[in-house]
């Protein structure tokens, strides 16, 4: 058995809308026979009993891919990754296939799959195979690369809402919303927190002194320079006293409630540790809160009680501490709900002044303290007190977030009872926090859990606000690229700022921001992340849907422009057009199921079929005013789109809308009539994106296909008055639309210049020729210097082959270099001929095309 290939698909791909790992396998030969398959069962029983928890295996049925597919799904479900989707696909190639299966982590996907490889072979040669390690391994690499809860609760909140999200980052910094309408978080701290703000919340005295300053009841206190200054300050403040790092965060080395001298500087040494800053304060007793506001609102507080233990007469602290951390729901760190207890140096400093330390043997009964603080990410728990809180402290909180200028942030306030108002009580506001952390109230120890990513989304999306930009994806044989430009056009009437990702490069607000072919899913993620993008027109090829998935999770437009015979077929296990329909399909089936409109061309069986694939609703358009389906939802009312007598016909409810062909200069007066459809395209995709018919036609009327708009899309010239067309062209249906449109074209003489990709099938490099050998008069073939696996003049080989039994090509070349081709036919091109050049290296033919008619006007 043997891997051939393994691609991560992070987008809505050909097989489901999940992200998955796609892995092609060679099954070798005579591997899985019955005399094995008693010893397979038996060994992988014994190694991994789960395997069959998802669904039962009948194993004189099922297929080594069968079985991989269930090892590898159910490692990652024993790791805690919430999956379930899986598929095996056969292939062409004997004892092939393809294996997907579904990931929440794409690192931990990967390294399922890796596993389940192991562990199968392991089993099939009847080899000890360890699969409680591996879940092992694999929870841990689960527990370090996903999101921690409080970022977590925020995007899955997010999620309910259906604001799209993605990582920007292995870390926390998440990006909600596309484009110009995005919001971004780094934890729980949002966008909206300036630098300036953090930097007021980490000097805690600093803090202090705005709150102060608004009649926020603080603590008092100054920072201390070392040991000997701490004790003074305790004696100017009056014991207790709380020793602190003026900037730490998390409880880190802080100490509450000292009194003693030695103690207090041994706590200034303990708190210098983490920072070189350090302060003291007058101890406040009571409870300690945390209240969380977000924006104006205190959206959930919790009291927070330190890590203890409760005395049995039988066990040591440490024991018990042990037993504590034994819970599932402690980690280290701030993956999970609650975080394991230490005894570090802080807490067997505070035994001590029990008298105990970490062997000592509490009476039963007996509540041990471990810590003077109380924060989570020390081992405490929580307690909802949210219903409790006082309006004054309430109000006194949210007046001490605005005063940092922190729109979330978690405020520590002591005191004895959270019903009651600060000042009644001698409590006080002791700490604020930039990025809370938010485990206390997704899943407090005891209490109402709060909706706390909820509040934060909502925070940053006002209700009925949309975290999304217009979408148009658009896919198919041929025309792609001009319709992208059209439907651009279009938009940017409307004032829209609009980034385009297409085969020509990526494009923001009319400026080119990328180069090169942008049609894959990077690219349309690219344009995504933009925020001066109002609205994203994305070509979507196939080889990006191939080998990565969308770039989207749903789009508002899914245009498909055709099929025909297809193209690139025979590359990447797509051998036919309906296999090509099948993987184009995708953006089809990905259409937002509430308002997406999918555009298809009627005219195309395999377009049509995809209809029935869409979730959303259906405009067909077609160059057949009588076709079936056109006829068929005009008498239902649904929108089409047709041509009629030189116009452009939109039907709706009803009602009829036209444009005349000699208002759409790309058409050259309906001469092009393979643009027509790119038209129609368009104007179903401007309709279903909401824009007026006059924004539409005008988008139509002011668009020029030229060789800035349109590179290498039917580009005309004038060359010493003879007619010269250059386009990209590349594959047998461009051909019959280009012969069609060119047959429109008078001239005395044709020439065509022509190449072809040595990855293409043998059939299809032939065809080309032989479509053109039909209705031109000379042919010269040029051979590129990337021939693709092909040897040298094997493509010119197959192209002269589709010429013969030519209608009427009279004269065939040969030609080494697609410059010294172009060279050839222009110097052989007299007036009133035509000349079809069809480019290969697009930017750099283009540029040599504008120099040699630039030479000849001189």
């Amino acid at each position: 058995m043997k891997v051939l290939q393994v691609r991560a698909l992070r987008g809505p791909n050909v097989w489901s809308k999940h992200t998955a790992i796609e892995v092609t396998l060679d099954l070798g030969q005579n591997e899985y026979t019955p005399a094995r398959i008693a010893t397979l069962e038996a060994h992988l029983h014994h190694c991994f009993p789960d395997i069959t928890q998802l669904q039962p295996i009948d194993w004189q049925e099922t297929t080594p891919a069968t079985i991989l597919l269930f090892i590898a799904l159910r490692l990652q479900k024993q790791a805690g990754c919430p999956v379930s989707f899986g598929r095996v696909a056969k292939m062409a190639e004997p004892n092939t296939c393809r294996i997907v299966v579904e990931y929440t982590e794409e690192a931990v996907g990967r390294l399922a799959f890796e596993e389940a490889l192991a562990l199968y072979q392991a089993a099939l040669e009847a080899i000890p195979f360890n699969v409680t390690e591996i879940i092992t391994r694999l929870h841990a690499l689960y527990e370090d690369v996903r999101l921690g809860p409080s970022t977590n609760a925020i995007v899955q909140a997010a999620v309910r809402r259906n604001i799209p999200y993605r990582r920007l980052t292995d870390g926390s910094l998440v990006q909600f919303g596309w484009g110009s309408r995005q919001r971004r978080i780094l934890a729980s701290e949002s966008d909206q927190t300036s630098v300036v703000a953090e930097s007021v919340v980490q000097d805690k005295d600093l803090t202090k002194i705005l709150l102060h300053a608004a009649g926020i009841p603080v603590p008092a206190g100054r920072p201390v320079a070392n040991a000997n200054d701490t004790w003074a300050a305790a004696c100017e403040i009056g014991a207790p006293v709380v020793v602190k790092p003026q900037d730490g965060n998390h409880g880190r080395g802080v100490t509450a409630n000292l009194t003693d001298r030695d103690q207090i500087k041994a706590a200034y040494h303990v708190a210098a540790e983490e920072s070189s800053n350090v302060l003291v304060e007058r101890y406040i007793s009571g409870c300690d809160y945390r209240l969380l506001v977000v924006g104006d609102k205190l959206v959930a507080a919790a009291r927070r009680d330190p890590p203890q233990v409760m005395g049995d007469g039988i066990h040591s602290i440490a024991w018990l501490v042990n037993q504590i951390n034994s819970n599932p729901l402690r980690s280290e760190g701030h993956a999970n709900l609650l975080t394991k207890i230490h005894l570090d140096e802080i807490s067997l400093m505070h035994l001590a002044s029990q008298g105990l330390n970490a062997m000592s043997i509490p009476q039963e009964g007996r509540q041990v303290i471990l810590r003077n603080n109380a924060n989570l990410s020390t081992g405490g728990t929580a307690t909802d007190v949210t219903d409790a809180v006082h309006p004054a402290i309430a109000d006194c909180a949210v007046m001490a977030a605005q005063m940092a200028g922190i729109d979330i942030c978690g405020i520590d306030v002591i005191c004895n009872n959270i019903s009651h108002p600060l000042e009644e009580q001698g409590g006080a506001i002791i700490e604020i926090n930039a990025a809370p952390g938010l485990r206390m109230h997704l899943q407090p120890s005891y209490g109402k859990p709060r909706a706390v990513g909820e509040a934060i989304i909502n925070h940053l999306f006002a209700p009925d606000e949309d975290a999304r930009i217009p979408v148009i994806a658009v896919t198919g044989t041929n025309g792609k690229t001009t319709t992208v430009r059209l439907i651009a056009n279009m938009l940017e009437n409307s004032r829209l700022r609009v980034g385009i990702a297409c085969t020509d490069g990526v494009f923001v607000n009319g400026q080119c921001v990328d180069t090169g072919d942008c049609s894959g899913p990077q690219s349309a993620r690219n344009i995504l992340f933009h925020p001066d993008v109002d609205a994203a027109v994305l070509e979507t090829a196939r080889g990006g849907i191939l080998r990565e998935g969308l770039g989207f999770d749903y789009c508002n437009v899914a245009v498909v422009t055709n099929i025909g015979r297809g193209d690139h077929l025979g590359l990447a296990n797509i051998n036919t057009a309906e296999e090509l329909a099948a993987v184009k399909r995708t953006i089809v089936e990905n259409v937002n199921p509430e308002k997406g409109v999918a555009v298809l061309n009627a005219d195309d069986p395999l377009v049509l079929d995809m209809a029935n694939h869409c979730p959303g609703s259906v405009t067909f358009f077609s160059c057949n005013c009588r076709h079936p389906v056109i006829l068929e939802q005009r008498i239902q009312g649904k929108r089409v789109i047709y041509l009629e007598k030189q116009q452009i016909v939109v039907a709706e409810a009803g009602t009829e809308r036209r444009i005349p062909l000699d208002k759409i200069r790309l058409t050259k007066n309906g001469m092009i009539s393979f643009q027509i459809e790119n038209v129609m395209a368009a104007i179903g995709a401007g309709l279903a994106s909401g824009l007026d018919w006059i924004t539409i036609c005008a988008g139509l009327s002011d668009f020029v296909s030229d060789t800035q708009t349109v590179p290498g899309r039917f580009n005309l010239f004038n060359y010493r008055e003879a007619t010269l067309i250059a386009d990209y062209g590349h594959n047998p249906d461009a051909m019959e639309a280009l012969v069609c449109a060119i047959d429109h074209i008078p001239a005395k003489k044709r020439t065509v210049v022509i190449s072809a990709a040595g990855d293409r099938r043998n059939e299809d490099i032939r065809l080309q020729t032989r479509i053109l050998g039909d209705v031109f008069d000379e042919v010269v073939l040029f051979q590129d210097q990337c021939q693709r696996g092909r040897a040298d003049g094997e493509v010119l080989g197959l192209l002269r082959e589709g010429l013969e039994n030519a209608k009427r090509v009279r004269k065939v070349s040969e030609i080494h270099g697609e410059f010294k081709a172009i060279d050839i036919a222009l110097t052989n091109l007299e007036a009133g001929e035509l000349c079809l050049i069809l480019i290969d290296q697009v930017e750099q033919a283009l540029g040599y095309i504008h120099s040699r008619i630039a030479t000849a006007t001189v």
